[in-house]
């Protein structure tokens, strides 16, 4: 049952970094629709993303291990 439980778990993982992705990808969508080609808008938004990608950037760094896991 252990491993039934840790597929569960890695299901349900993945299922909402998936959804934050779309979340975010709809988000994007829509605010360049609102941005249109107002340039202070764009920069904004460009500077968000680069914001964010830093952020993802960072956590991939600090949460993957160095050496793979011996077995």
């Amino acid at each position: 049952m252990a491993v039934l439980d840790e597929v569960v778990t890695e299901v349900s993982e993945i299922t909402t970094v998936v959804d934050s992705a779309i979340a975010l990808i709809k988000g994007l969508h829509d605010a360049l629709v609102a941005a249109g080609t107002d340039p202070v808008k764009l920069a904004e938004i460009r500077d968000n993303l680069n914001r964010k990608g830093n952020e993802l950037a960072e956590a991939v760094a600090a949460n993957t291990p160095a050496e793979p896991p011996t077995t």
